[in-house]
């Protein structure tokens, strides 16, 4: 017959019985401070599903208005200079989201957070902000600090965010690619707006406006690295697209632009690279008595079905298209795009003199606006 008492007090003599009385022992302490922790996991939890419910709260509010480019309608919502969230010190916001647009699947519509999520971004038109990031220079082998002008597509009938329309350069394109590829959804990246950054203010007074926007297509990548231009890569419709939501868009009567007419002359490679196309199209055909959009496609294959204009954009097209130089003050014409073109078409963006193609054509200063 055992001896209970002997097996309670006398534990060495039953080498089992002590492992399982440690065992039982060491439960209880775990079970102890299991309960401790509760409370902690109460806040831990807590606080996720405020942080998962917040981030559920910022997407509904900012996916109200559609990043699909052929959803979007022409919206003026114009505010006065100086009430942009972004001031002049950099500030960070998240990448929000990324879709792809086109054909080609290079370019991308990046939708931002803002400062203020419960307010729009309050950017006056035409006005551009600056985006900045410290990325590695692959020729010095270091970070350096790259800032780069944008153009948002969206209007200040977006709150809490804000989209970006930009066209992915690979290796030719530092910030762009960074953007595009690199940033994770979640990132953050800093942006700012000056006052220098305030272009042609809207509403418009011109009756008739031309537009001319080019692409930085592979073939002009060489000439430009030749004549110094790499660093900046432009693709010239984001400010079009600006300033057409405040000629073509439904909005307050004093807001409304005194234009009649406006004709887009848009350059790009092929038909996959048309940056907006979809947009645009459908803008086109909306408001066909207001809005021309025209395509000239420089490498655009000969058997494709594609049957506008081909080439690039030279005299010829913009005698065809555009209002003469001879209605004064009734017409203006709008650049923009890579420095090669504002050689070729206007003069260098930074001066106020009118050469190239719109210089022979007897467009002055005052009819040309170089974004």
């Amino acid at each position: 017959m055992v001896d209970l008492n002997s097996c309670c007090l006398n534990p060495p003599t039953y080498p089992r019985l002590k492992r399982l009385l440690l065992i039982v022992t060491m439960l209880s302490r775990l079970t102890r401070a299991a309960k401790s922790l509760y409370p902690f996991r109460q806040i831990t939890a807590s606080t996720f599903i405020m942080h998962t419910d917040k981030k559920a709260k910022l997407s509904n509010e900012t996916s109200a208005y559609p990043m699909v480019l052929s959803d979007r309608p022409a919206v003026c919502n114009l505010v006065p200079a100086g009430q942009c969230q972004f001031n002049p010190t950099f500030q960070p916001v998240q990448l929000l989201d990324r879709l792809p647009c086109g054909e080609g699947g290079t370019s991308y519509i990046l939708r931002f957070g803002l400062p203020d999520t419960t307010k729009p971004m309050g950017l006056t038109t035409c006005a551009c902000i600056l985006a900045s990031a410290k990325l590695m220079d692959r020729d010095k082998g270091e970070l350096v600090e790259v800032t780069r002008p944008y153009t948002p597509i969206s209007t200040n009938d977006q709150v809490g965010c804000f989209d970006l329309l930009i066209k992915d350069y690979g290796e030719n394109g530092y910030l762009s690619k960074y953007l595009c590829e690199d940033l994770p959804i979640g990132g953050e990246i800093q942006f700012k707006h000056i006052d220098f950054n305030v272009k042609i203010p809207a509403p418009f007074t011109q009756k008739k406006i031309g537009m001319i926007a080019g692409v930085f297509s592979c073939c002009l990548v060489i000439l430009a690295m030749t004549l110094n231009h790499f660093y900046s890569h432009r693709t010239g419709i984001t400010p079009m697209i600006q300033a057409l939501h405040a000629i073509l868009g439904n909005g307050p009567s004093d807001q409304k632009s005194e234009t009649e007419e406006v004709t887009l002359l848009y350059g790009s490679r092929n038909k996959n690279d048309i940056l907006g196309g979809d947009m645009l199209r459908r803008w086109a055909s909306t408001y066909e008595d207001k809005f021309k959009h025209i395509d000239v496609l420089s490498h655009e294959p000969a058997d494709s079905d594609y049957d506008g204009e081909r080439g690039f954009i030279d005299k010829a097209k913009i005698e065809k298209y555009f209002p003469p130089a001879s209605l004064g003050s009734d017409v203006i014409i709008f650049v923009c795009g890579p420095p090669i073109m504002y050689k070729l078409l206007c003069g260098p963006r930074n001066e106020e003199e009118v050469t190239g193609i719109l210089g022979e054509l007897g467009y002055s200063s005052s009819q040309v606006f170089k974004f």
